[in-house]
C-alpha cells in the first residue's frame, strides 16, 4: 500500500476594498496579530496599496504622527480598517470603481519591509 497524504495548499492573502473600507482575509490578518494601529500608504506607478502594521510600542513613541496612523479591527477570520477618505483617494487614484459589496485582490506581504502590498492589477 503507497500513501500519499493530501497537502493543502495555502491559500492566497485577498484584500477587499469598498468605498469606505480595507477588510483582509484570514490568511492576510495573520501578519497583524500584534497590530495596534497600521500606516496606509499607496505607489500609483506600481498600482500597489501598501499597509504596514504598527506595534503598539511604535504607535506611541511619537514619531509617526497621530494623522498618520489609523485604526484596524482584528476579528478571528478577517481585519477591517475603516478610513472613508482614503478609499475615496485610491479610488480617484486608480480609478477602481468600487462597490458596496466590495472588490477583491490578491496581496503579498513583503518580509524586508515587513508590510502587505495589495496588487492593484491583480482583481480576483
Amino acid at each position: 500500500m503507497s500513501i500519499t497524504w493530501f497537502n493543502e495548499q495555502p491559500k492566497d492573502i485577498l484584500v477587499t476594498l469598498t468605498p469606505q473600507f480595507i477588510t483582509l482575509n484570514k490568511p492576510g490578518v495573520t501578519y497583524f496579530d500584534n497590530a495596534h494601529q497600521v500606516m496606509l500608504g499607496y505607489d500609483a506607478e506600481m498600482y500597489r496599496i501598501f499597509i504596514k502594521p504598527l506595534t503598539k510600542t511604535e504607535a506611541i513613541r511619537g514619531d509617526i504622527p497621530e494623522h498618520a496612523r489609523y485604526n484596524i479591527t482584528i476579528n478571528s477570520s478577517y481585519g477591517r480598517i475603516t478610513n472613508k477618505a482614503f478609499m475615496s483617494h485610491i479610488e480617484e487614484i486608480f480609478r477602481l470603481g468600487l462597490t458596496d459589496k466590495g472588490n477583491k485582490f490578491k496581496a503579498v506581504w513583503n518580509n524586508s519591509k515587513e508590510m502587505l502590498e495589495v496588487l492593484l492589477k491583480e482583481e480576483r
